[in-house]
């Protein structure tokens, strides 16, 4: 509780007490009590480890810093009346009725009895119906795979709080780690002004159940100052997630015309069947089309609100004590031209959303969006052939840039051919860091010269 209230101090320090209230209000009284509680059964669970002589495990070196682990702690299960599988069943915190799923309804509060979540593997057919259509025109992009551990990441601004360059699951990061609490925002040359009115932002956390890994609470807030709005906000997302696989998503949009807005919530927990989430590395794309706002989970659309005012900026704002607190692979891009669009204008078509894993040819699942759009594409009009080309930035070299381009457009050519599209139709070609668009001396320039290119034959 300590930290809950040093958590609620700073941030009126930070703020003013009126601007701190309203905060804790827009997270909604359910979010609340999942995080105290968790911290209040954290307590109790460290009182009883000192009275039984048990000594606390923590993988947290000495400056707090977030480490590589690759097993997370096994979730105990108490040995509790458990309801019968499908049969409604009544909080025993808050007293609520006719319960149906792992966690209470109203409170959160977990199903007595309820087993530990299963790991559940994420695949590309999680992407298959998505209609996440990534930003043409990347502006911003950080993977922080330069970064130096330990310090502040240099294309950020800090607002408030404290945050460094990590490492979770052998990814680089920017970690929250002193209290869980910061505020961090793209470093723009206007701060205030650099969303345009179309755009995709895109980023992935890492979220892991185990007994004693905290709870995790991430808003994504967009402002604009120039239009009437809630303490800077226009609109926001708050992602609540808890270590026994608990997790809610929520957001508050303004209407254009100031006079509404629109609530609404998601349960994506862990544990649930149908949930986007997993174990793991997580992807949360948003796009924004002049007035309407989209969220998505690993492909998955769970927000749809058609009318929005339009954000002029955005931040994230952190808080929770959780041992992976984290975001990675941060993308901001305009706009998005149709494909048969780019292809009549261009004689191809240029896209940034088709990614690897680091230093490896191997396909990120969210890299099937735009792989079903270039196989309709090519269904649509049977007779197009394309080149498919990958090229690298200037930051490897040729010896290892060259044959890694090439094993990547083989991977497109792959995964085009699974899709129905006749392999003749397609030829790969690698042109490593040969043939930038770009400057390789700057960070938009290296994110602009990776990319992939479907040359029209």
């Amino acid at each position: 509780m300590k930290k809950l209230l040093l958590s609620i101090a700073v941030l009126a320090m930070v703020c003013g007490t009126a601007d701190a209230q309203s905060f804790l209000e827009r997270l909604g009284q359910r979010a609340k009590n999942a995080i105290e509680e968790n911290i209040g059964n954290k307590v109790e669970q460290g009182v009883n480890d000192v009275l039984d002589g048990k000594v606390g495990n923590k993988d947290k070196n000495k400056k707090g810093k977030v480490t590589e682990e690759t097993e997370a702690p096994e979730t105990e299960v108490q040995e509790t009346a458990q309801p019968a599988a499908g049969a409604a069943w009544t909080c025993e915190e808050c007293g609520k009725t006719g319960n149906t799923g792992k966690f209470c309804e109203d409170c959160g509060a977990k199903k007595p009895g309820a087993e530990a979540p299963k790991p559940k593997k994420q695949t590309a057919s999680e992407y298959a119906k998505s209609d996440f259509v990534p930003g043409d025109e990347i502006f911003f992009e950080d993977t922080f795979e330069n970064e130096q551990m330990g310090e502040f990441p240099a294309q950020w601004d800090l607002m408030s709080g404290y945050a460094e360059v990590g490492s979770v699951d052998g990814r680089k990061v920017i970690a929250f780690t002193d209290d869980g609490f910061a505020e961090i925002q793209p470093l723009m040359n206007d701060q205030q002004h650099f969303l345009p009115d179309v755009f995709t932002l895109e980023f992935d956390m890492y979220l892991q159940t185990g007994d004693g890994l905290g709870g995790d609470e991430l808003e994504i807030a967009f402002g604009n100052p120039d239009l009437p709005n809630w303490n800077g906000r226009v609109e926001y997302v708050v992602v609540s997630f808890r270590d026994d696989g608990y997790s809610r998503y929520g957001w508050t949009v303004q209407k254009p015309n100031g006079g509404d807005d629109i609530t609404g919530e998601k349960l994506l927990s862990l544990d649930e069947s149908g949930t986007p989430l997993k174990d793991g590395w997580n992807h949360f794309a948003f796009s924004f089309n002049k007035r309407a706002f989209k969220g998505y989970v690993n492909g998955v659309r769970v927000m749809n609100v058609p009318t929005a005012k339009v954000p002029s900026h955005f931040w994230f704002n952190h808080g929770g004590q959780y041992k992976y607190a984290c975001i990675s692979n941060v993308r901001l891009a305009k706009g998005a031209v149709p494909l048969y669009d780019r292809l009549s204008s261009d004689g191809k078509i240029i896209t940034y959303a088709i990614t690897f894993e680091v230093g490896k040819a191997d396909l990120k699942p969210e890299s099937m969006v735009e792989i079903n759009r270039i196989a309709k594409l090519m269904q649509d009009n049977p007779g197009v052939s394309f080149e498919v080309q990958g090229h690298c930035d200037a930051t490897g070299s040729d010896k290892v840039n060259d044959p890694l381009s090439q094993k990547r457009a083989e991977a497109i050519v792959a995964a085009l051919v699974e899709q129905g599209i006749a392999e003749s139709r397609l030829t790969p070609v690698g042109k490593g860091s040969h043939e930038p668009i770009a400057d390789n001396s700057t960070d938009e320039g290296r994110a602009k010269n990776r990319r992939v290119e479907f040359v029209k034959k």
